[in-house]
């Protein structure tokens, strides 16, 4: 699946998007496998009321699944104005 990275958290990773093999059942899943990977995952998340996440382009939560999922996209939250 292809992650992306948005904003702040791309500055922090250091890459636009990654494709990746996962086994996680669900997003959060998914973040856990992330924070292993490295220092700079665990920093990026490590306050996930920080972050907001899309699947497919729709706006979900944390304990979404990620079965069929292609795209997930990590970004900050959004204000308006």
């Amino acid at each position: 699946m292809t992650i992306l990275y948005f904003a702040w958290l791309r500055e922090r990773i250091g890459l636009p998007r990654e494709t990746v093999q996962t086994e996680a059942a669900t997003v959060a899943d998914l973040v856990d496998e992330l924070r292993a990977r490295e220092e700079r995952y665990a920093f990026t998340f490590a306050d996930l009321k920080a972050v907001r996440v899309a699947l497919d382009q729709e706006l979900t939560d944390f304990d979404a699944p990620l079965a069929g999922v292609r795209e997930v996209a990590f970004f900050p939250p959004m204000t308006g104005g």
